[in-house]
């Protein structure tokens, strides 16, 4: 699976440095103690830092403090003149990228400062620019990791649909795409809640920032907007006001910069800048108590996607111990709690006509479309509360069905039966939503042309619309107790 940048195998050779987003540097004198060379390079996450005074003499790696520092059993104290590299190398920030990489491997080295004009304005490493040239999903993952702004996370989001039309060209399965979706959106949130904690500094509690919905179940698509929330440890009453303004703020700043990029807010509001939705750990426990022991029909449906959460940074523990105290209402529920799941399981149902010959459509600027997204709804609630009742705290729609399998709750048949619908409609969703970014330009949605179908594509979602009607009355039977 290799992607060239740009995915034009000429697009390499015509980039500049320039075009790259090179580190800005980081310079420090050469009487600084290593120790606190190395703390710098820790705390700025950097793996090169320049000395001079000002003008500058050498340089510092990673491999530097290994080899000379401490595989020699040398002072953390001595000046850092005394063991930096001096062979410094520099090009032009108009040259060509694969100039930079030649003239890397001719020096045997693996840094170079970019300069405009006469100015040192930044740097690049090797492996930066050998990412540029090898864009393969694992590779541009980590490329996303190390992106330096807002800027380069901006165009790194901007890439992805050309790279699912690709994956899906090359007969990737979907749930493959999804995993990659979602690791490539989980690490663009990373990057933003670092940079996020080093504008804001070290905060003031321990916490768990951790995502919802679709992200939460791992099954993004290229049409996502922000599902997340955080839990802080409980403080001492003195301290709470501060530690609740810090996180506000804090999610403030992460979720604007999501939308920035393009991971836009929540219409529902579902996200962390959301007060009601950023609380300590004693006021989740108090919420899922509620949802889970006073249930109604609208709660339940408001709610519903708070039981497809996963953490993705801080105290993973703190989301833990809320599950765990999820698990115990869930074994003493009322009857209303699943009752209320069920229905809403059965709020979508398949566009399927009377008959079941065709598929029930509306109209949009003249052509018959259906909504994918609600067509593959019943599937993800079907799993969702049959996981619930039997305790399966898996969040991944094809993990639950397996695990409910293996429980015996579907059979063999059953659960191939609701993989392959769920999978066949998530490749076809991502498909139609990459090429309405890459060949129209369009925001993506969530609904399907009938005119752009084939007759094979036709026939078989006729097919899963069946399936899933099937399944809904297991649903009726089991929640509702109600066939009609």
């Amino acid at each position: 699976m290799e992607f060239p940048s740009g995915f034009d195998s000429d697009h390499f050779y015509s980039k500049k440095v320039g075009d790259l987003h090179y580190r800005g540097l980081f310079i420090c004198s050469g009487e600084t103690p290593v120790f606190k060379i190395a703390s710098l390079m820790a705390k700025e996450k950097i793996s090169c830092l320049f000395i001079g005074d000002p003008e500058i003499k050498g340089f510092v790696t990673d491999i530097t403090l290994r080899d000379k520092v401490l595989a020699k059993n040398l002072s953390p104290s001595i000046q850092v003149r005394e063991i930096m590299d001096k062979n410094i190398y520099a090009i032009n920030k108009d040259s060509y990228l694969y100039e930079a990489l030649l003239l890397m491997f001719q020096t045997k080295s693996r840094y170079l400062l970019v300069r405009e004009g006469e100015e040192f304005v930044g740097w690049l490493s090797r492996n930066k620019i050998l990412t540029e040239q090898y864009q393969g999903p694992f590779i541009f993952i980590q490329s996303v990791k190390q992106a330096i702004d807002l800027d380069e996370l901006v165009q790194k989001w901007r890439i992805v649909p050309q790279m699912v039309h690709q994956l899906i060209e090359r007969g990737v399965r979907s749930a493959i795409i999804n995993q990659i979706i979602t690791t490539i959106s989980d690490s663009i949130t990373l990057r933003i809640i670092e940079n996020t904690i080093k504008e804001l500094g070290d905060p003031p509690a321990k916490f768990v920032f951790f995502v919802l919905g679709s992200e939460g179940r791992g099954e993004q698509t290229l049409k996502t907007d922000q599902d997340n929330a955080i839990i802080y440890e409980d403080k001492a009453n003195e301290q709470r006001e501060l530690v609740r303004s810090y996180f506000l703020e804090f999610a403030d700043r992460v979720s604007s910069a999501l939308n920035t990029i393009g991971i836009v807010f929540c219409k529902g509001g579902f996200m962390a800048k959301n007060p009601k939705w950023t609380h300590s750990l004693s006021h989740w426990k108090r919420n899922y108590e509620s949802w889970i022991q006073d249930s109604g029909p609208e709660p339940v449906m408001k709610y519903s996607t708070f039981f497809d959460c996963r953490a993705i940074y801080g105290e993973f523990s703190l989301l833990e111990e809320l599950k765990e105290f999820m698990d115990i209402q869930l074994q003493h529920p009322t009857e209303k709690f699943f009752l209320n799941l069920g229905v809403n399981a059965l709020q979508y149902e398949p566009p399927l006509t009377f008959l079941k010959r065709n598929i029930k459509t509306f109209d949009i600027d003249g052509e018959a479309h259906f909504n994918i997204k609600k067509t593959m709804s019943p599937i993800v609630d079907l799993a969702r509360v049959f996981a619930l009742k039997h305790r399966v705290f898996e969040t991944n729609t094809g993990k639950r069905i397996e695990k409910l399998r293996g429980l015996g709750v579907f059979t063999e048949k059953e659960a191939k039966e609701l993989n392959h619908a769920y999978y066949y409609l998530m490749a076809l969703r991502l498909e139609k939503q990459a090429l309405q970014i890459i060949e129209k330009g369009q925001n993506p949605v969530n609904y399907v042309s009938v005119k752009q179908l084939t007759k094979v594509q036709l026939v078989t979602l006729i097919e899963i619309f069946k399936v899933i009607k099937e399944f809904q009355l297991k649903i009726k039977l089991e929640f509702t107790k109600n066939i009609f």
